[in-house]
């Protein structure tokens, strides 16, 4: 039985670093801490030295005075396993524990996350630190629950040390048994790839041409980090579980090759985020066309709440953040850290906590402020995150377990993903296409989830959406299309992009008609492609009916032949050697339709579907300027209508009801003027 993320009242909180600051001023930090409304502290993830300073001498003193000084504040503490920074007398005494690059380096320690997670004795050193501590802790009043590691994979995402190569070569084994079955797998038949014997076998290694290994060998590297990464947290959820079971456990991430959502199935309670919405900035592109920048942060929230409908957000952004030599962000301008609060309560939080109570003096992130500057005066973060404090303390218990609603889906799955990373035919095309789609929902005030197909995936999960979005699944397989053909025929709409279903599972491309997997779906089949690239100029869509007329024709064409009376040409190329030729279709299939675009999606291209799929804001009674994101959380008895303000000037909104803020208490009707980043919660 998974335990909730809050129960009884919404939790705000800080991270704190004990270890870092003087024993005179936690009291004092403490005490400020409350009255701010703080409920809740993150300590211990980095502290391995502190609690195993030589190996087998264990000490708790200085984290028992921190934690039992929390509890007597009333602050729930959540203590963090230090294995993400292993000691320097672990790395000295074990080198073997360290992780290699693909060029074959040795990270040295200095860092963090310079381990791999294939070697025996750092799962033997991590699996003890993590029972003493659970074993000291498990019963502490003041310790709530327990974060695995830190950002699992994050900073790095590949492994190649010789344990990693090892436990490879096994992981295939267990997969293909025969060597036969894996070169089939790896089309190693292909530039004479074959293998015939295992410890032939390797994780991709360098080539003559720069980082190009076989590509399904790329493919299932990805599948084996992500069980690999699962396996190793594994081993101290399991302790954890064992010795302290009244606390919670989860883990902070959403980074490269690893399955969130299957880490979170099988060991954890709810899954946990970090929430920084000025790495959507920082990497701005200024050619972009009407960016949504930190507002485009809800997409990742999206994810997160695929994962865990109700989740955690472990560090939340505060302020300024940046290391010594790179991620150089502005300091949040007034309101913004309030207003970057609740969106990710918004998006199904049930707990926040800041990063971090004050800014480090020293080390790395001595650039990454926390709500409390160097000098520890009082200053506008803090006022900020009191006026929060203050809000939740009076709204926030209502909040507690509400979902957040959406008719919508944006579709996505690992292994294209991940095939993707490798191969440029599709790859950039699905993150760019999410991107155009959330944006064209956003300016409609459409909320959306992000839905996760994995193989356990029921087709009432899907029936949930009225329409699913799945932008460009290269690789589909049969046993997908027929689950997606259920949803279609039950009534469901389905809007799929260039580059659909030609791929199996191993990454190999299928001996079929394009879309492959999806043709029957679809109801046609793809005459001719082209990459949009070089000299070859972009092309243009001529639309049936749309108010838009002619949209751009992105990055890669698909000319589409239609194969079944039941099909509708939607739209046409409307230049190039194609012009005339069906580029954007529908199939109507059962109760259900499906869509098929020739392109990479744009903002206009899916501004014109949404109409043409009767895709409507969940509230009719609001009238809202495009700078305001909508997102509804409902309960049992009650919906809360969130509405976020991103721009800095104050908007003008209309309501056709009177309704209720709930965060002032205020009685709202007709036009309402909201403040820049401004936020209301409206029932």
């Amino acid at each position: 039985m998974k335990k909730p993320v809050a129960t009884e009242k919404f939790e705000l909180g800080v991270c704190y670093y004990p270890e870092h600051w003087p024993e005179s001023m936690w009291e004092d930090d403490y005490r400020r801490m409350r009255e701010l409304g703080f409920t809740i502290i993150r300590i211990g993830e980095f502290a391995w030295s502190i609690f195993e300073p030589v190996q087998g001498e264990f000490q708790f003193g200085l984290f028992d005075r921190a934690i039992d000084l929390a509890h007597k504040h009333g602050l729930q503490v959540v203590l963090g396993t230090p294995t993400a920074t292993p000691p320097a007398w672990l790395t000295h005494k074990y080198p073997e524990v360290l992780n290699v690059t693909y060029e074959g380096v040795t990270l040295q320690h200095g860092m963090r996350r310079h381990y791999n997670y294939s070697s025996s004795k750092y799962r033997e050193l991590c699996a003890r630190i993590t029972e003493q501590m659970a074993e000291h802790y498990g019963n502490h009043p003041g310790v709530v629950g327990w974060q695995i590691d830190n950002e699992l994979n994050c900073e790095i995402s590949e492994f190649y040390s010789e344990s990693d190569h090892k436990a490879f070569r096994e992981w295939l084994q267990q997969k293909y048994v025969t060597l036969e079955r894996l070169n089939e797998a790896w089309g190693a038949v292909f530039w004479n790839q074959s293998y015939s014997d295992w410890s032939q076998v390797y994780l991709p290694r360098p080539t003559p041409s720069p980082k190009q290994p076989n590509p399904h060998q790329a493919l299932d590297e990805k599948r084996f980090i992500s069980d690999n990464t699962i396996s190793f947290a594994e081993n101290q959820a399991e302790i954890i579980r064992k010795l302290a079971p009244k606390q919670w456990v989860t883990t902070n991430g959403l980074f490269g090759h690893l399955d969130s959502h299957e880490l979170t199935d099988e060991l954890l309670d709810f899954f946990s985020y970090d929430s920084y919405p000025q790495f959507s900035t920082i990497f701005y592109d200024p050619n972009e066309r009407n960016p949504l920048n930190d507002r485009g942060w809800g997409l990742s929230l999206s994810v997160v709440r695929s994962i865990s409908p109700n989740f955690c957000i472990m560090e939340q952004q505060s302020g300024p953040g940046g290391w010594v030599n790179r991620m150089d962000m502005p300091s949040p301008k007034p309101g913004q850290m309030r207003l970057w609060t609740y969106q990710s309560i918004a998006h199904g939080a049930d707990m926040v906590l800041y990063f971090r109570w004050r800014t480090a003096t020293m080390g790395n992130e001595i650039y990454w402020h926390g709500i409390n500057d160097y000098h520890n005066q009082p200053n506008r973060r803090v006022r900020e995150a009191g006026q929060i404090g203050q809000e939740l303390a009076g709204a926030g218990q209502a909040l507690i377990g509400t979902r957040n609603q959406a008719n919508v889906a944006i579709v996505r799955d690992y292994a294209n993903e991940w095939d993707g990373e490798y191969d440029v035919w599709h790859g950039p095309f699905m993150w760019k296409s999410n991107k155009e789609w959330y944006k064209a929902l956003q300016q409609k005030h459409i909320p959306n989830d992000v839905l996760y197909l994995r193989k356990k995936t029921t087709l009432e999960e899907l029936a949930r959406y009225d329409v699913l979005i799945y932008p460009h699944p290269a690789i589909m397989t049969d046993e997908t299309a027929s689950l997606l053909d259920e949803y279609v025929q039950q009534g469901g709409k389905l809007i799929f992009g260039c580059r659909t279903g030609y791929k199996d599972e191993r990454g190999q491309c299928y001996m079929r008609p394009f879309p492959g997997a999806a043709r029957d779906l679809c109801g046609i089949t793809v005459e001719e492609f082209t990459m949009v690239k070089g000299s070859r100029q972009p092309t243009t869509i001529s639309w049936s009916g749309a108010a838009e007329g002619v949209t751009g024709a992105d990055d890669f064409n698909d000319i589409l032949q239609i194969e079944d009376d039941s099909v509708e040409v939607m739209a046409v190329y409307a230049s190039d050697y194609y012009a005339g030729k069906p580029a954007v279709t529908r199939n109507r299939r059962g109760k259900g339709e499906v869509w098929y675009y020739g392109a990479v999606f744009n903002e206009q291209a899916a501004s014109i579907i949404i109409d043409q799929v009767s895709l409507q804001s969940p509230v009719d009674w609001l009238v809202l300027p495009e700078d305001v994101e909508l997102q509804v959380r409902n309960g049992t008895s009650s919906s809360y209508t969130f509405l976020l303000n991103y721009s800095e000037a104050p908007v003008a909104i209309h309501l056709h009801e009177t309704k209720m803020d709930l965060l002032s208490g205020t009685t709202l009707s007709g036009e309402v003027t909201m403040e820049g980043f401004g936020v209301l919660i409206l029932y």
